[in-house]
Parts: structure tokens; sequence; C-alpha cells
């Protein structure tokens, strides 16, 4: 770059700007599309999630024959903890989690959660609620499954995978990712909600 004179300024030498190369417009746009891939790949993330949720509720409550069996749906009298909890056999929760085994109260609460945590991911509304409710219900199944166990109570091998890592776990993770990432910005009504007055002045909705 050349050096001009000025008449309030001292002549000397001036380091070369990067405004003129076009360096710095390209840093802001590789920038800018990697937000936007971030986004996107959230975005995702999200909706695969939520039908992670919103088809366990479907499937136990209308018994497709995947993990419920035909006939044995909500609808049709089955209950969708009764098989789970009375199966637990390790963990400091065990009897617990057995007398909870088919009462109503728990088979709403389930059901519940899991359809508000489905909707909540598909719709990209209420994701702070979501994680804190998934985060919930993740940690009592991981509890019931209890990981760390190398043997059941009944004397045979646990056969876990893993001492503390499961699946449980890694919802439970994504959960607090996408609320913290606002994730229901792109391809869901998380903007939308957010500007709803009541929304605005109770930030724990969003």
């Amino acid at each position: 770059m050349a050096v001009h004179d000025h008449p309030q300024r001292h002549q000397g030498f001036h380091l070369p700007s990067l405004r003129g190369n076009g360096t710095a417009p390209a840093a802001a746009g590789t920038t800018t599309a990697a937000a936007a891939t971030t986004a996107y790949v959230f975005a995702g993330l999200r909706l695969l999630t939520g039908f992670v949720f919103l088809w366990a509720f479907l499937d136990k409550t209308f018994g497709f024959g995947y993990a419920t069996g035909s006939g044995k749906g909500w609808i049709d009298g089955g209950s969708p903890t009764r098989g789970f909890l009375s199966g637990v056999a390790a963990g400091p929760m065990e009897s617990t989690f057995h007398d909870w085994a088919g009462a109503t109260w728990a088979d709403w609460l389930f059901m519940l959660g899991l359809l508000g945590v489905g909707l909540a991911l598909v719709s990209g509304i209420a994701l702070r609620l979501a994680a804190v409710a998934g985060t919930l219900m993740m940690a009592f199944m991981w509890i019931a499954e209890w990981p760390p166990a190398k043997h059941l109570s009944d004397g045979s091998v646990s056969m876990s995978p893993n001492p503390f890592a499961d699946y449980h776990l890694v919802y439970a993770v994504v959960l607090i990712a996408l609320a913290a990432a606002g994730a229901g910005a792109v391809w869901g009504l998380g903007r939308v909600w957010a500007r709803l007055p009541f929304v605005s002045r109770n930030r724990w909705l969003i």
C-alpha cells in the first residue's frame, strides 16, 4: 500500500492493511457458512431425537408391533411401564421400581413425558423444559437399568456393555445441547415462540 502525505500526520512506514486483499470478507464468509452448517446439523439432530420420543409414545399407545406388541397398547388396556419396571433386576431402586410398575400415575407421567418432549423437539419450542423433563426421565431409566452392575440380583451376569455411558446418558446430553444451542430456530418454531409476550417475560420457557 502506498504511503500518502497527510498534513496532520508524520510521514513513515505503514504496515499493509488486510482490508484490501479480501482476507477479512473471506474469513467472515467462512464463519457464516460454518455457523449455518452447525445450525442445520443441530436442527436435524433435534428432529431425529424428537422422532425417537414421539415414536416411543405412539408405539406404546397403539401397539404397532415393534417394541409394543399388537393389541397390547395403552389404548388396549396395556401398561407402558409394567413390563419395563417389573423387569428391573439391579440397582438401588429395584424394589421401588417394582412397586411403581403398572401404576396409573406412573403410566401417565411416562407417556406425557414422551409426548411432551417429542412435540417440543419436533416443533422447536420449549427446548429448555424438554431438556429438564427428558433428562429427568433418562436419569430414572438409567437407574432402572443400572449399567454399573456386573451381576443382576439373581446372580446372573448383567451383560452391561459399559459401567457408565449408555444411550440414556447420550440422549440426556443431546437434549441439554439442543436447548443450550437454541436449536429450535432452524426448521422449527423457536423464533416465533421466543417472541411471544409470555415467553419473553419468562425466558425459562424458551
